[in-house]
């Protein structure tokens, strides 16, 4: 008869248990990574929130000061709006070309063309124009601001600026910011007017109607009401992304590497807060 041996006596004891006590630390050491990298995610993104609100803080405090930088003011200025008027004059006849051109076949199946000027009048004005171009001056604009401001921070211009007695707030940023959120409008209404005057330039490829008759069209379908919340919203545009391009230069990283990055990201995160911005100020105005 064939002796059975006990399962148990096969397992070493002496073996066996330094094995499950290793597995068990290796699992330790895994859940506690795992909770260490969740725990250090959530206090980066909390820190993050912080700086965002202690910056927007500063910066407000800074903005209604008496001592305010009216030169580097109009420079910012003249940097933000004069040299962006080429980029701005391009897309602006671009939009109403290619909108004009790509809704004509569209109203002609209907027979209504003569209705085309006013379309093109209320989508450039309400919602075309204002998204657009802020998406272009967030390209332009808010990589510039992270780029430069990244740039000194990694050069120790900001840090040199504070050893020395200067609010880099009240320079840099403030300056910057009301620049962006006032030349930002009036390069929408630029655009806008630019738009309507490509779109005169597409009705008149199979068509042939007077710059005057064209323009009665147009705004006679306008209304306040369509003109006053399109405008409103583009100063919220240009301060979303003075604050934006601000912010992501002003807290670059040491190194060389931080200026692309903070140039980058202003550009990502600027053109989201612009659509973010635009779907709040959708719902609102349809509230009204």
């Amino acid at each position: 008869m064939r002796k059975i041996t006990p399962v148990i006596k096969k397992l070493n004891p002496v073996r066996v248990i330094p094995k499950i006590r290793q597995g068990a630390t290796k699992r330790a050491v895994k859940l506690t990574e795992k909770t260490i990298e969740k725990t250090a995610i959530a206090s980066n993104f909390l820190a993050d929130v912080a700086n965002v609100f202690l910056f927007i803080t500063t910066t407000f405090k800074e903005m209604f000061s008496k001592e305010f930088e009216f030169k580097e003011f109009f420079r910012q200025c003249f940097q933000i709006g004069y040299k962006s008027l080429p980029l701005i004059s391009v897309t602006g006849i671009i939009m109403g070309l290619v909108l004009t051109i790509q809704s004509r076949p569209a109203l002609a199946s209907f027979g209504a063309v003569s209705m085309l000027p006013g379309m093109v009048a209320i989508s450039l004005i309400r919602e075309m124009g204002p998204v657009i171009t802020a998406l272009i001056c967030a390209g332009k604009i808010g990589s510039g601001m992270g780029a430069e401001l990244g740039s000194m921070r990694v050069t120790e211009q900001i840090d040199a600026m504070e050893v020395s007695s200067t609010n880099p707030f009240r320079f840099l940023i403030v300056t910057r910011i009301l620049a962006a959120t006032l030349m930002v409008p009036l390069l929408v209404l630029y655009a806008d007017g630019l738009g309507l005057l490509g779109s005169w330039a597409g009705a008149n490829i199979k068509g042939d109607v007077s710059y005057v008759l064209f323009f009665a069209q147009a705004f006679s379908h306008v209304h306040f009401m369509d003109f006053l919340p399109a405008v409103i919203k583009t100063f919220f545009f240009g301060g979303v992304i003075g604050f934006v391009g601000c912010y992501r230069g002003y807290t670059a990283g040491r190194g060389t590497e931080s200026v692309g990055v903070a140039a980058n990201s202003a550009v990502v995160q600027a053109s989201l807060l612009v659509i973010i911005v635009d779907l709040i100020a959708v719902q609102i105005t349809d509230m009204l």
